[in-house]
């Protein structure tokens, strides 16, 4: 193991809607501007935020899942990420030290910051409450000590006189204040049913927003003295996770043909971690992006495709309307070409959504419906496919507001416990289209058997 100083912080809160975004996406794109070169990343399986820490930094947001990837990895895909770079900033999940339901601290920002070693800043909404704040962060900054809180941030202040009590309570409770944030309805960003919406559908609002949220952060915050809590981080006696050693395998090996494997991206399809790309071309694919909203064809020779999540619900009319390319997937699909599916590849898939049509290459239909399915989840694969022999068990996450009604004779994907055990998704031919987002860094083997079923195909 080498020893690898990067400095580092984490970004965390009391609860979520404390301003954590916000905070982290602004300090991020405040460091950038003053020339640092910012590693970003985000606590647990959320896809969103990354979108706009990669407007802040100009670099791929990455997720840090000790669920889904297990806590060994942690450590090794963020000094993956945070490759070449001056300093590292961790934006955390929800409260500090919540995780995944009934697994004690798994998967939470208190578990995270103790793997990678890094102190943490806890935004605090002060809107509320003056002298209790500093029970508050008492309350986190000694109940696990094996947390650093190394200072505190005040968000939504209202006056100079509020500042003030504020700074007088946390005299007492031994946690410096590095920041006071004013209410600003500037950097507000907006939501919908399933969150933010993303940055990649609101451009150039969106790159103002992380704008305003720079000059808030920069204006109210001591950027020298977060800086140097990151510099105090010391090293980590872990070697970075990296993709060709995972797959056993390098890209471009002389006299293997590469697949090429299309990959769908734009406004519709922005769900999808960075490691799964990486891990594509690691196993030796030609790794292309295509936007189902705007193309009408597939990349020039694709052999296999990757459709990740989203929002083609936001889009179903364009999709439907993209008749070209609906046809050029079924064909695709239907030849028996490796396809991979998730969750809004699921619905894109179907036959139609919410009475739009979509590709037809699965016998079932989908529609919005009022109920959220939010969670992470245990899966054992239920038949053979392209991505995983029977019996593989992976860890997964959902989070739709959709269901899928499929057709007689329909083989699931997954068999899947949480909380009820239950099967779900499909596996037909080439395909395997499922709710499920899984996170291949921790089963490296999924990229591989799909690349080479897509040179073999």
């Amino acid at each position: 193991m080498v020893s690898v100083p990067v400095p580092r912080l984490v970004v965390a809160a009391p609860s979520s809607g404390s301003g954590k975004t916000t905070v982290a996406t602004g300090l991020m794109a405040a460091l950038a501007a003053r020339g640092l070169a910012v590693s970003p990343h985000k606590v647990g399986p959320d896809y969103i935020d990354p979108g706009y820490h990669a407007l802040a930094t100009g670099r791929a947001g990455r997720n840090l899942d000790a669920y889904l990837c297990g806590p060994e990895l942690v450590a090794p895909l963020f000094l993956h990420g945070a490759r070449g770079c001056d300093i590292a900033v961790v934006e955390g999940v929800m409260g500090l030290f919540d995780g995944a339901a009934g697994e004690g601290e798994l998967a939470s920002t208190a578990q995270v910051a103790k793997l990678l070693r890094a102190p943490v800043v806890l935004v605090v909404d002060a809107s509320s409450q003056s002298r209790s704040v500093a029970a508050l962060v008492h309350g986190f900054a000694s109940w696990d000590p094996g947390v650093r809180i190394g200072g505190v941030i005040l968000n939504k202040v209202g006056s100079d006189r509020h500042e003030a009590l504020l700074r007088e309570a946390l005299d007492s409770a031994g946690v410096p204040v590095l920041g006071v944030l004013r209410r600003a309805p500037q950097v507000d960003t907006p939501s919908r049913h399933l969150g933010l919406v993303p940055a990649a559908e609101r451009r150039p609002a969106a790159v103002d927003a992380v704008g305003a949220m720079a000059a808030q952060v920069a204006q109210g915050c001591d950027l020298e003295a977060l800086v140097a809590l990151a510099r105090g981080a010391g090293a980590l006696p872990d070697a970075a996770w990296d993709a060709a050693a995972a797959v056993h395998a390098s890209a471009g090996t002389a006299g293997t043909r590469a697949p090429r494997i299309a990959v769908a991206g734009g406004a519709a399809f922005t769900f999808s971690y960075a490691e799964h790309a990486e891990l594509l071309a690691a196993a030796g694919a030609d790794v292309v992006t295509f936007d189902p909203l705007r193309d009408e064809r597939l990349p020039e020779g694709t052999a296999g495709l990757v459709v990740g999540g989203g929002f083609p619900e936001v889009y179903a009319a364009e999709l439907a309307a993209n008749e070209p390319l609906r046809r050029a997937v079924a064909a695709l699909a239907l030849g028996g070409a490796p396809v991979a599916a998730e969750c809004a590849g699921l619905l894109y898939l179907c036959r139609e959504l919410d009475g739009l049509p979509m590709c037809g290459v699965l016998d079932a239909t989908a529609r919005m419906t009022e109920r959220l399915t939010l969670g992470y989840r245990d899966a054992v694969a239920v038949a053979d496919s392209v991505l995983a022999g029977a019996g593989t068990r992976l860890r997964g996450h959902e989070f739709h507001r959709t269901a899928v009604e499929p057709g007689a004779g329909a083989v699931p994907a997954w068999g899947v416990r949480a909380p009820v055990r239950r099967v779900e998704g499909f596996v037909q031919q080439g395909v395997h289209a499922s709710y499920l987002h899984t996170h291949w860094a921790a089963e490296p083997g999924v990229a591989r058997r799909f690349v080479e079923r897509c040179r073999t195909s």
